[in-house]
């Protein structure tokens, strides 16, 4: 199980994690009953109890609620991977830096505790369109945060270097090569995911060097 170094939050702020996790998880529960298009704001906020007002303070709108989860694991991935030490490799430096964002990310939110919801959620954005095309604007914004985060740490200039574009690409494509194998594996859990991540990525460097021991003549 991951176990991240995370200090408690303040009771107000637990409570606000709280609403914003129940009105996530009963839109989830909606969005696959009606459909995530036949789903409005005012039977989400009916399934907690609190108003429509309520939900805007949270979220713009219910793409924003669908993605938030995405959109926190992007920030929180930029600052680790800021954090990391210096000497780290930079493809080990993602992979650590994704780790332990999902370490935080779940620590702070319980509702992703629960095994299914990582795998709920991707569900929910590949079998919908808009959601599946407002991801992929998304995590193409993220990219260059995650190029500047990988110049500033091994001192080059992103402008005239490829290599931060390059490896952010690369790494975008093992994350999504490790969800699909991930969502119709076995296990569902988010140490699974990781796992496939890990493997992916081990193999990035065998892929890219040279023939794949190919028999010889």
């Amino acid at each position: 199980m991951l176990e991240p170094d995370v200090v408690p939050a303040p009771r107000r702020e637990r409570k606000k994690r709280q609403t914003r996790d129940a009105l996530i998880a009963a839109a989830l529960d909606l969005f696959e009953a009606k459909g995530y298009e036949h789903t409005a704001v005012h039977e989400i906020t009916d399934a907690v109890d609190v108003s429509e007002r309520t939900f805007f303070r949270y979220f713009a709108s219910k793409e924003d609620l669908a993605l938030s989860f995405i959109q926190e694991g992007a920030q929180l991935v930029r600052e680790r991977l800021a954090a990391r030490p210096p000497e780290e490799a930079p493809l080990d430096a993602m992979r650590a830096a994704v780790r332990e964002s999902v370490a935080e990310l779940t620590a702070r939110s319980p509702v992703l505790q629960a095994e299914p919801t990582y795998l709920r959620i991707v569900k929910l954005i590949d079998s919908t369109p808009v959601l599946l095309a407002a991801q992929l604007r998304l995590t193409h914004d993220e990219d260059d945060g995650v190029v500047r985060a990988l110049a500033k740490r091994e001192g080059v200039d992103p402008a005239t270097d490829l290599r931060p574009r390059i490896l952010a690409a690369a790494f975008g494509a093992l994350v999504f090569l490790a969800t699909r194998e991930w969502r119709t594996g076995g296990a569902h859990d988010v140490e699974a995911m990781l796992a496939q991540l890990d493997t992916y990525a081990a193999q990035l460097g065998p892929a890219l060097a040279g023939h794949w021991d190919r028999p010889a003549g």
